[in-house]
C-alpha cells in the first residue's frame, strides 16, 4: 500500500503477538519444542520447496505468539532463490547458526544450510544452553564447533570438497575429539532431551551439508511422532463436526 500524503510505499504484514525468545524457551514444555520446531519445518520445507534459502534461521526471526500456538518465519531480507551450481555470499546467517559452509568459505551451499541453523537452534533449545555454539568471532566460531563434532569429521569435510582453510585456523584449530550429545545432559535440561531428540540433533549438525536431513525428511523423523498424532486427532474431529 502508498501512503496517500507521502506516496511512500509500505509493506503490510499480519501481526503476531510474539514473545521474546528469552522469555519464551524458558518456559515451554518438551512437547512445546517438538512442536516449534514443527511448524519451523513447515515454514522451511515450503520456501525450500519453492526454490529459496532464507539464509537467516534464528531464534530472532521466529516469531511465536504462544498463546495462539502460531509461529511465523520473518525477515526474508539475507533468502535467495537456490539455482545449483551457483556460488553464493557466505555472509550470510548470524554468527551463531552460521553453518560449517560459510566459515570455511565454501560457496556452493544450498537448502541445508538452513538446516543447520535449525539444529543450531534446537540445540539451544533442549539443552537450555543460548546460544549453543558461542564464538566471539568467525573464526572463532568454527572452533567452537569443532570442540563438539570433533576435529576429524571436520577434515574429512574439507577433504571431500577440497575446502582449503583460512592460514588463520593454524594457530586457533587444534585437534578435537567428538563429544557425545549426552554430555550436555543436566538436570535442568534432562527433561528435553530423549534419545528421538539427540538422534534429531545429530543428523541436522553435520559438518557435510549433503548429510544433513532436509526440511520434509526432518518432518517425518520419530521425535515429531507426538506433534504429528495430535495434528490428525484434530483433523479427524475437525472432520466429524
Amino acid at each position: 500500500v502508498r501512503d496517500s500524503q507521502s506516496k511512500t510505499p509500505s509493506l503490510i504484514f499480519e501481526h503476531i503477538n510474539n514473545t521474546d525468545f528469552r522469555t519464551l524457551y524458558p518456559k515451554l514444555l518438551d512437547y512445546d519444542v517438538r512442536y516449534y520446531i514443527y511448524e519451523l519445518l513447515k515454514a522451511l520445507d515450503y520456501c525450500h520447496s519453492k526454490g529459496i534459502m532464507h539464509r537467516d534461521v534464528k531464534p530472532h526471526n521466529v516469531m511465536i505468539d504462544h498463546e495462539n500456538r502460531k509461529l511465523r518465519l520473518i525477515d526474508w531480507g539475507l533468502a535467495e532463490f537456490y539455482h545449483e551450481g551457483t556460488e553464493y555470499n557466505v555472509r550470510v546467517a548470524s554468527r551463531y547458526f552460521k553453518g560449517p559452509e560459510l566459515l570455511v568459505d565454501f560457496q556452493e551451499y544450498d537448502y541445508s544450510l538452513d538446516m543447520w541453523s535449525l539444529g543450531a537452534m534446537f540445540a539451544s533449545m533442549i539443552f537450555r544452553k543460548e546460544p549453543f555454539f558461542h564464538g566471539n568471532s568467525n573464526s572463532d566460531q568454527l572452533v567452537k564447533i569443532a570442540k563438539v563434532l570433533g576435529t576429524e569429521d571436520l577434515f574429512d569435510y574439507l577433504d571431500k570438497y577440497d575446502i582449503e582453510l583460512d592460514a588463520q585456523y593454524d594457530d586457533i584449530l587444534g585437534r578435537f575429539p567428538k563429544k557425545s550429545w549426552h554430555s550436555f545432559v543436566n538436570s535442568d535440561n534432562q527433561r528435553f532431551v530423549s534419545n528421538d531428540a539427540i538422534d534429531f540433533l545429530d543428523k541436522l549438525l553435520r559438518y557435510d551439508h549433503q548429510e544433513r536431513l532436509t526440511a520434509k525428511e526432518a518432518m517425518a523423523h520419530q521425535y515429531f511422532e507426538p506433534v504429528r498424532r495430535a495434528e490428525a486427532n484434530e483433523l479427524a474431529k475437525a472432520n466429524h463436526q
